[in-house]
């Protein structure tokens, strides 16, 4: 026994070091109260007890004396009865229920606190900044989120907002009577319905500007312009030359907005062309086509126009380059640059004041999607991209088509043959290749084709 007792007084000894050692003394304690303590518990067979073995030999001393100071520091430390085991841990699950339940009433008040204090003119610069698909859910909270869409301060706020990624309006094969559009920023489809177009006959994008889409009948007859996502739309009047032959179209806007007017021009490969003017809702004939420039003009035209500055720029075969017109001054000119060797599906593109070239680079058997740029002072096409060799393999024997849907900054582009149908999208900043997925119409399972398309900057104050 006083063997036990001087292995105790030992043992307190070691503690009470520690304790001053790091500041934080041990409370009296006698060693016969210590003693009486052990002899009960020997007393009691060793039921229900839990041993704590701690070799302050083989330990770190630092970590043991952190233990001990935490437990003597605790204010709420509670000891265990003898004989009696401690109380059982509850699951994560009902720990986290339990902190969620007690945070959320305080969040809450958090919140309606600060929103009832919100001041009401910056309402309208929050939710200019929110996503598109988001405010179009946000519409149905009240009447007054509703009507922003006729608010011109909401379209001011709008107009500070930086644009984000073009979205595309796309035409499918099996449904050539409505449209999908994509937004790459989500990776989503969606389906809007445009109760006013024609449903008996086919209607395609042939361009936009400032948020807005024109469009084409198939027979080539009869324009219209439309916000897909407001669903404002115009019909424009019967152009006053009546030429039934295919067209190809730009457009562009008379300022930094759909709000100060656009206009569209039209030109078949006879050189007869005509621009409509919003603002004056009319078409005119600014005049003819210069003589220098060849006729016919053998038009590409499954490459849409590029605007750039006020200014259309369409491709050509014969002679292989470019024709622009000025929508400002109405001024033709004409540029002869020889297209790449074994380039088929060329397009036109642009970004940040570039134009760029987009087509099919196929040699023997392989075929590759390639960028090239046009150098300003040569007029020569310049190779600056293609897309990645293990894409490119999946075309190694097969007769593909591309077309492109969109041709600024953010290109989609649409590949197919008779064993494959692929949709990809090409950063020209960034130079990003991404896949993009399937277009599927609501509710079914089948994979669409996409026929034809055109990218546009979604505005939600852009009003035809």
């Amino acid at each position: 026994m006083e063997e036990e007792v001087a292995m105790l007084r030992q043992f307190i000894g070691q503690l009470v070091d520690l304790f001053n050692l790091y500041g934080s003394p041990l409370p009296p304690f006698d060693s016969l109260q210590l003693l009486h303590f052990h002899n009960q518990q020997q007393n009691n067979n060793n039921i229900n007890n839990r041993w704590c073995v701690l070799n302050l030999d083989d330990g770190s001393a630092d970590d043991y004396c952190s233990l001990v100071m935490a437990a003597g520091k605790s204010r709420r430390h509670k000891m265990l009865e003898p004989g009696k085991p401690p109380a059982s841990k509850k699951p994560r699950k009902e720990r986290n229920r339990g902190k969620s339940l007690g945070t959320t009433s305080s969040n809450e008040v958090m919140q309606q606190e600060i929103w009832k204090e919100f001041p009401e003119d910056l309402f309208e610069a929050v939710i200019a900044r929110l996503p598109i698909a988001t405010f179009f859910r946000f519409r149905s909270v009240c009447q007054k989120w509703n009507s922003l869409l006729d608010s011109q301060s909401f379209s001011q706020h709008c107009a500070q907002v930086p644009q984000a990624n073009p979205w595309f309006y796309t035409i499918t094969h099996e449904n050539v009577n409505s449209g999908a559009m994509y937004d790459p920023s989500l990776k989503k489809w969606h389906h809007p319905t445009i109760s006013y177009l024609p449903t008996k006959m086919i209607v395609l994008p042939v361009a936009s500007a400032g948020g807005l889409v024109c469009f084409l009948d198939i027979g080539h007859r009869n324009f219209y312009v439309c916000n897909p996502l407001t669903q404002s739309f115009k019909a424009l009047p019967p152009r006053s030359v009546n030429v039934w032959s295919r067209v190809a179209v730009g457009m562009t806007l008379n300022g930094s907005a759909a709000s100060g007017g656009y206009k569209i021009l039209w030109v078949c490969c006879d050189g007869e062309y005509e621009v409509y003017d919003s603002l004056k809702n009319s078409w005119t004939r600014p005049g003819s086509m210069p003589s220098f420039i060849k006729l016919p003009l053998s038009l590409n035209f499954r490459s849409q126009a590029v605007s750039l500055g006020g200014t259309l720029y369409f491709m050509r075969s014969d002679p292989e380059g470019i024709v622009s017109y000025d929508m400002v001054t109405g001024v033709w000119k004409q540029f002869v640059m020889p297209a790449p060797l074994h380039l088929s599906d060329p397009t036109l593109a642009e970004c940040g004041g570039r134009i760029m070239l987009v087509g099919l680079l196929t040699k023997n058997a392989a075929t590759c999607v390639c960028i090239w740029e046009l150098q300003k002072m040569t007029l020569l096409w310049k190779e600056v991209d293609r897309m990645p060799n293990i894409w490119c393999l999946d075309f190694y024997g097969k007769h593909v088509r591309m077309t492109c849907l969109g041709n600024t900054g953010l290109l989609m582009l649409s590949l197919r043959s008779r064993q494959m149908n692929r949709l990809v999208s090409y950063n020209v900043v960034s130079r990003e290749w991404l896949k993009v997925p399937g277009c599927l119409v609501p509710r079914g399972k089948k994979r669409q084709w996409i026929a034809c398309g055109t990218a546009f900057n979604p505005c939600l104050t852009a009003t035809t």
